[in-house]
């Protein structure tokens, strides 16, 4: 049988000619998958938290960062615009508007303020350093330490185009919110490949927290309504249902960001309690900036500082301002300030979340009143969650 025989040289460029084919394929079809893999090029972080639990002061420790952008719970346009809907079918709004502020897509607000808006149309805006310095407001540099009402007294008038500006020219972008009562509802921004999100969830003992909201009754009363699908009404939460709500989240988001939790949550999701925070605010701070990749600076070191020891527990007035206070006073207040009967009924709605959240009940007035007893319990400490952590019962 005669042999074909085939020239070396025809053979290389049959060669040549497949592999170019084959990478020519392999470039068209690569310019069509997702680079899921590219993380994006800012840091978000949310603070999850609910009311009266010292998340502003978290707030501020961020907001005062020169390399972060801050806002203090934008969601709350979207509950006031919406209030006679309750906080579990409101929970996708929030979730969207949430997102598009993330990635600096404030035209997100046109559906709640749908006139000519400045800077104050936008809540709680003075307490955001980003918006009180260039290039949103030309009176601070950005590594200064700003306060509230200077930043109110210059900046109010900017232009609201002014937040999407600024927020362009940052790394990390740190949004608070007490609007979230389930982890899972965040999963959709959690696998967000347009999204490198990190959550801190603060917690604070139920019962100082309560102790806080009598401060606020009236302020809160929308909120309950809408917390307990009241469709509208106000509500004062003298029976402690909005607690119990509130402790019920708590739970839900602790066990589901810690038993068995989803791969995608791995080292971004990281447990404060306000006492372990104001007993070493040095220490947390820095866990959680190293969580955040961010550095503490000496003059955030000296802020913190003079803000944690103040003369006092501060005023009622005060119950919504960030100003210098004995924190250790304040986290510990509640024990002098509440009848046993109401830290009763307290332990009774929250039993659960203190449990697990590592505070020790108390089983009698003069536990409560002996504050040699500590009721903050020992954690250890580990990278990024409590899931080791076993309170005692």
């Amino acid at each position: 049988m005669a042999r074909i025989r085939i020239p070396s040289t025809i053979v290389i460029l049959f060669v040549m000619v497949q592999t170019g084919f084959l990478l020519f394929m392999y470039a068209r079809y690569s310019s069509f998958m997702p680079q899921s893999e590219e993380k994006p090029s800012q840091v978000h972080i949310l603070i999850l938290s609910s009311w009266r639990s010292g998340s502003s002061f978290v707030g501020q420790l961020f907001s005062q960062h020169p390399s972060v952008f801050y806002l203090m719970e934008p969601a709350w346009h979207v509950w006031v615009t919406m209030y006679q809907n309750s906080a579990k079918v409101l929970h996708m709004a929030v979730r969207d508007l949430v997102r598009s502020v993330f990635l600096c897509d404030m035209s997100v607000f046109d559906a709640y303020m749908p006139w000519k808006r400045n800077l104050s149309d936008l809540f709680q805006w003075a307490v955001s350093r980003a918006l009180c310095s260039a290039p949103a407001c030309d009176s601070f540099q950005r590594t200064d330490i700003t306060s509230e009402m200077a930043c109110k007294t210059l900046c109010g008038r900017y232009p609201f185009s002014k937040v999407e500006e600024a927020c362009k020219t940052y790394s990390h972008v740190v949004i608070k919110e007490v609007r979230f009562f389930d982890l899972k509802v965040l999963y959709p921004l959690l696998t967000d490949p347009s999204l490198n999100l990190k959550i801190i969830h603060l917690v604070r003992d139920p019962r100082a927290v309560v102790k806080s909201r009598e401060q606020s009754v009236k302020a809160l009363a929308r909120d309950n309504g809408i917390v307990l699908s009241t469709n509208g009404t106000k509500v004062e939460d003298g029976k402690y249902k909005v607690m119990q709500e509130i402790c019920r989240s708590h739970v839900q988001i602790y066990e589901t960001a810690t038993l068995k939790p989803p791969n995608f949550l791995k080292d971004r999701y990281l447990m404060i309690r306000f006492e372990d925070l104001v007993k070493d605010p040095l220490s947390e701070i820095s866990e959680m900036y190293k969580f955040a990749d961010l550095t503490l600076t000496p003059t955030l070191k000296s802020w913190i500082y003079n803000i944690t020891h103040g003369q006092g527990p501060g005023k009622k007035r005060e119950a919504f301002k960030i100003t210098s206070r004995d924190a250790v006073s304040v986290s510990q207040a509640w024990r002098n300030v509440l009848s046993f009967q109401k830290i009763k009924k307290i332990q009774e709605v929250c039993k659960g979340a203190i449990n697990m959240l590592g505070y020790q009940l108390v089983d009698s007035e003069k536990e409560q009143r002996d504050l040699s007893l500590d009721l903050v319990l020992p954690r250890r400490q580990n990278q990024f969650s409590w899931s080791s952590f076993n309170p005692k019962h």
